[in-house]
């Protein structure tokens, strides 16, 4: 646990810059391999940014950035992604457009209706679907996405479900690209994620 105890001072000095008004910090710790991410986003008047380094030792170890830029009511408009490992860097970005989605600047047709982005390497995206499920217990909510893979940056079509066991619990089941895999989910009053069974935990 040392790597990761040095990875939150370093963030945490660097999370003192900015208006503590308008932007909200948060640290997530891997938990099934050593790795750290530092989140920040902010609300502005046409929605919410939020920009992210992820650090971690998975696949050979690597750096990545992500930059989300949501609207007011939490629903991606675009993501930007850049990767670095000893192979090199890559960059990929998505961009909303009407129903479907721009890969680098191409319409991908495969990605047409796909509800929202998700990125393998955080929890953040999780958010974004877990705000629109129903409060109501035992409610649930199926979405296509546009799944990243963050250390390939490929995106593929897969599907979600979330289903509300209490208030802030809820049950993931991947209907996609992972089918067979489920977690519980712990989250805030903002539905951003506090645990995640078997991968991440809200660290500070």
């Amino acid at each position: 646990m040392a790597m990761r105890e040095r990875f939150i001072d370093r963030f945490a000095t660097m999370a003192q810059s900015g208006s503590p008004m308008t932007k909200t910090t948060i640290f997530w710790a891997r938990t099934d391999i050593e790795g750290l991410e530092r989140l920040e986003f902010e609300h502005q008047l046409d929605g919410i940014m939020a920009t992210s380094t992820v650090i971690s030792l998975e696949a050979g170890g690597f750096r990545l950035e992500h930059r989300w830029r949501l609207d007011p009511d939490w629903r991606a408009q675009s993501v930007t992604v850049e990767r670095w490992n000893a192979q090199g860097s890559g960059l990929l970005r998505l961009d909303r457009a009407g129903t479907g989605w721009l890969v680098n600047g191409t319409r991908r047709s495969d990605l047409e209706g796909a509800d929202e982005p998700d990125l393998s390497v955080t929890p953040f995206c999780n958010t974004l679907a877990i705000r629109r499920t129903p409060e109501d217990i035992g409610a649930g909510l199926t979405l296509d996405t546009a799944y990243i893979d963050g250390h390939a940056l490929t995106v593929t079509r897969s599907c979600q479900r979330y289903v509300r066991q209490a208030s802030r619990r809820l049950r993931y089941i991947d209907l996609g690209l992972s089918r067979g895999f489920e977690a519980d989910l712990v989250v805030d009053d903002d539905g951003l994620v506090l645990s995640y069974e078997h991968l991440f935990e809200r660290v500070g």
